[in-house]
């Protein structure tokens, strides 16, 4: 009598039917869900309607800005970079209790999304000195905060997205006090988490920027994205600068820099 013994891996015959099975998945998922028409085209990113009414296309481009625009060009293979990353993360958060956007990746540069209302707030969690906040204080880059820090900016790119408080947000009726406390809270939860995550690969998180949106019940969820273009992200031993910094203070190697996190995200995971 002979007995079979799974060893955990499957014979080199089955991975590779199996590999073919999920493409052909894959593949079937991306025709169910055609991107339809083009509802919106941003620095980063372009969305897109599908047959369902409360779900969308989100497809990442290469361009890349800063300074609110005034700074234009291009990161070879960003798109795809930043889909993946944002979609390992969004995972990661969703195991965590942070509810996200996110439904499914089709491709490299496109994701299956939730239709959310964005509210107009881009929320900035900071634990270190740096960038407009060093500047704006006069404060070195690299002073590092007892507790985190949280601050609002008005989403608007014709007023250059100026800081606002809680306050102001309330009184324009971008989002009442109820979601501005939702969204305070999920972004502490969300910086706690992905200060771990990322202390795991050799890298400090030293601040971000975050969008929320409404379901059409009304509840806040994460949205947009979290990628090296919505992150500073310094090598823990070097301080080496391993995100967008490099695009927008033309440090070179930006192209390494975005592989780089993406390589040890995904050899951290």
């Amino acid at each position: 009598m002979s007995f079979l013994f799974f060893t955990g891996k499957r014979p080199a015959g089955q991975q590779k039917i199996a590999g073919q099975q999920k493409a052909r998945r894959e593949a079937d998922e991306e025709e169910d869900m055609e991107k339809k028409e083009q509802l919106y085209e941003g620095k980063a990113k372009k969305v897109y309607s599908t047959d369902e009414q409360e779900l969308l296309i989100v497809e990442y481009k290469d361009d890349a800005t800063a300074f609110n625009g005034q700074k234009r060009g291009t990161i070879a293979g960003k798109g795809a970079i930043n889909n993946r990353m944002s979609n390992l993360l969004m995972q990661l958060l969703e195991k965590e209790g942070v509810p996200t956007h996110f439904v499914r990746e089709l491709n490299e540069r496109q994701t299956l999304v939730k239709r959310v209302e964005i509210v107009p707030l881009e929320v900035i969690i900071r634990n270190i000195a740096a960038g407009s906040f060093a500047k704006r204080y006069g404060v070195s880059e690299g002073l590092i905060f007892d507790e985190p820090t949280i601050e609002f900016s008005y989403k608007n790119d014709e007023l250059g997205d100026p800081l606002i408080n809680s306050y102001h947000a309330r009184a324009l009726k971008l989002a009442s006090a109820e979601e501005i406390e939702r969204i305070k809270e999920l972004a502490f939860a969300i910086n706690e988490k992905l200060r771990e995550i990322w202390a795991g690969c050799g890298v400090t998180l030293v601040d971000f920027k975050l969008e929320f949106g409404r379901l059409h019940d009304g509840s806040i969820v994460l949205a947009d994205e979290i990628s090296p273009d919505t992150c500073r992200l310094w090598d823990s031993a070097s301080g080496e600068k391993l995100d967008k910094d490099r695009f927008r203070r033309d440090l070179g190697g930006v192209e390494d820099a975005y592989r780089e996190v993406m390589k040890r995200l995904r050899e951290h995971i």
